[in-house]
C-alpha cells in the first residue's frame, strides 16, 4: 500500500518528462512544432490529477511518509516548474517570424527568457514555503468552512500555461505584441505563487460522504466534457481559478478600506465610532480565527 501513492507521483514525473521531451523536439528542424507543443501542454494538464490523487490516496490508506512528501515536492518542481517554464519559453518566443525586426525580437526573447526563469524560481520557492509552513495563513482570510492555499499552487500556475497553449492547438505565437502579453501572463502566474493571497484548495470536499452512483455519474459527465471540449474548458477553468484569487484579494482590500472609513467617519459621534470599531475588531478577530485550520 505504501507504494501506491508513489506510483501516482511517478506518473506525474513521467508526464513532466514527456512534456520536456516534446518541447525540445519542437525545436528540431522539420518537426511539427504545433503538435509537439500541444502534446507537451496535454501532458502537463494530465499530471495535475495525478498530483491531486497521490496525497488523497496516501491519507485514505494511511500511508503518508516523509519520503512521499519529499518525492511529491521534487515531482512538482519538475512537472509544474521546469516543464511549463520551458514550454512557455519555446511557445511564446522561439517561433517569432523572421520578418520581425531583430532589434525588436532580441529584447523580447531576452526578457521572456528571464521571466520564464522567474516563474521557475517562484514555483520552487512556493514549494519550499509550503513544506516548511506548519499552519500558513493568507493575508485575506475567507469563509470559515473552507480551506485555502496561501498563494496560487504551482499545479494551477502550470495548468494556466499549459491550458493556454492547448487552447490554440499548440500553434506558437506569431506576433511580437502577443509575446509581450505572454510575458505579462507568465510573470503574473509567478507573482501569484509567491503571494500570500488566498486560493481555494477544495480540501473540505469529502468524497466519502458522496453517494457512489452520484459520484460516478458526475465523474462520467465531467470526463465527457473535458474530453469533448478540452481546449475551451481547461482554459476557462484555469482563468477562473486565477482570477478568483485576484478577486478575493481585491474584495478583501475594498471591504477593509470601507470599515476603516466607517471608523474614521464615526469619530465625530462617540457612540457610532465605538460601535464601528467594535464591529471592525470582531470581524478581524473572527476572520483570522476562522482560518487558523486552513492549510
Amino acid at each position: 500500500m505504501f507504494i501506491l501513492p508513489s506510483l501516482f507521483t511517478a506518473a506525474g514525473i513521467g508526464a513532466g518528462f514527456f512534456a520536456i521531451l516534446q518541447t525540445v523536439e519542437a525545436l528540431t528542424p522539420g518537426a511539427d512544432a504545433a503538435q509537439r507543443l500541444d502534446w507537451a501542454a496535454l501532458a502537463i494538464c494530465l499530471a495535475i490529477p495525478f498530483d491531486a490523487l497521490d496525497g488523497r490516496i496516501a491519507r485514505m490508506t494511511n500511508t503518508t511518509s516523509e519520503f512521499g512528501k519529499e518525492l511529491d515536492s521534487l515531482a512538482d518542481a519538475i512537472t509544474f516548474g521546469v516543464a511549463p517554464a520551458l514550454l512557455a519559453l519555446v511557445w511564446g518566443f522561439r517561433f517569432l517570424p523572421e520578418t520581425v525586426s531583430p532589434e525588436l525580437v532580441r529584447p523580447i526573447v531576452e526578457i521572456g527568457s528571464f521571466v520564464c526563469f522567474l516563474y521557475l524560481l517562484c514555483g520552487v520557492s512556493r514549494l519550499a514555503r509550503f513544506n516548511i509552513s506548519n499552519d500558513p495563513q493568507p493575508q485575506n482570510p475567507g469563509r470559515h468552512d473552507r480551506k485555502y492555499f496561501v498563494g496560487m499552487p504551482i499545479p494551477a500556475a502550470a495548468g494556466l500555461i499549459a491550458a493556454t497553449v492547448h487552447c490554440v492547438y499548440g500553434i506558437p505565437i506569431p506576433y511580437w505584441w502577443l509575446s509581450i502579453l505572454w510575458i505579462g501572463m507568465v510573470g503574473l502566474a509567478g507573482f501569484l505563487m509567491v503571494s500570500t493571497w488566498r486560493f481555494w484548495s477544495g480540501k473540505e470536499i469529502n468524497l466519502a460522504r458522496t453517494q457512489p452512483f452520484q459520484l460516478l455519474a458526475l465523474m462520467a459527465i465531467g470526463a465527457f466534457v473535458l474530453i469533448r471540449f478540452s481546449r475551451g474548458v481547461l482554459f476557462t477553468i484555469a482563468l477562473v481559478y486565477m482570477f478568483s484569487g485576484i478577486w478575493a484579494r481585491a474584495a478583501y482590500s475594498w471591504s477593509r478600506r470601507r470599515r476603516q472609513r466607517s471608523v474614521r467617519q464615526g469619530t465625530d459621534s462617540p457612540a457610532l465610532g465605538s460601535r464601528a470599531a467594535e464591529s471592525s475588531a470582531q470581524w478581524d478577530e473572527t476572520g483570522t480565527a476562522k482560518d487558523r485550520n486552513s492549510p
